[in-house]
């Protein structure tokens, strides 16, 4: 899943795609470069993010979407917004990517009656404020109860587990040693039965294991995606597209 935040305030690459056609442009390449999902984006979510308004983040993304729904791979909506969910599906997006797991009042209608797939993420607080203090008792069991509890509420709203995904929110109110402890555990989410999206390029983490800045953060991506993989993850959420696809062609060449 190729990344294209049409922002100004991106934590990943500081807006470097944030009018609508280079936000295209981007995408297109990342298409090119081996990119089997676009994820599109109009709300940056780092630590510390503000909010924006409905009619701002449809008016960054729905130009994009309107260029890329002619694509030949899935476009993927990165929203807790109903009114932006039910735009995007309107122009031709067939996924939901919500980090509120659908806990937005009217998140849950706006999806349940389409055939959207939706990935449903952990998070503890909000953008905003979710780094000051995370706690946990267990972040692997508490994150685990939390998607499982997700999980269930899109199930009794009429949503097959055919079309759900799951993702623990690696940085989304977790500290670092969270982190770490939900990637080596990462295969105790496969019990809940349905496939695990997972996004850790060039986040914060990975710069505290290698020293590395944003910029320089590449190789820590593609082992981290590598390795999640390796776990059971089913889909990796990323940056540096063409990188990661070549590891992965290797992984699977050689796991057969």
């Amino acid at each position: 899943m190729g990344i294209v935040n049409v922002t100004p305030d991106s934590f990943s690459d500081g807006g470097a795609h944030a009018s609508p056609g280079l936000a295209v442009d981007f995408a297109q390449r990342l298409v090119e470069d081996g990119a089997q999902i676009l994820d599109i984006g109009g709300e940056s979510t780092r630590p510390g993010a503000e909010p924006v308004s409905v009619a701002q983040e449809l008016d960054r993304v729905m130009p994009v979407l309107e260029h890329l729904k002619d694509l030949a791979v899935p476009i993927s909506i990165d929203t807790y917004k109903p009114e932006v969910m039910r735009a995007a599906l309107a122009a031709g997006a067939s996924i939901v990517n919500d980090v509120k797991a659908l806990g937005e009042p009217g998140a849950m209608e706006a999806v349940a009656g389409s055939d959207a797939a939706v990935c449903l993420m952990h998070m503890q607080g909000e953008p905003r404020t979710m780094q000051d203090n995370p706690r946990y008792a267990d972040v692997v069991r508490d994150v685990k109860e939390f998607l499982a509890s997700r999980l269930a509420a899109a199930e009794a709203a009429g949503m097959s587990r055919e079309r759900l995904l799951l993702d623990p929110g690696f940085g989304f109110g977790k500290t670092f040693a969270h982190n770490l402890e939900l990637l080596r555990h990462l295969d105790a989410f496969s019990e809940l039965g349905v496939p695990l999206l997972v996004g850790i390029s060039r986040k914060g983490m990975l710069g505290k294991i290698t020293g590395r800045d944003l910029g320089e953060r590449v190789h820590g991506s593609v082992a981290a995606a590598l390795l999640a993989v390796i776990r059971g993850a089913s889909i990796v959420r990323v940056h540096d597209v063409r990188a990661t696809r070549d590891a992965l062609e290797v992984y699977n060449a050689v796991s057969g």
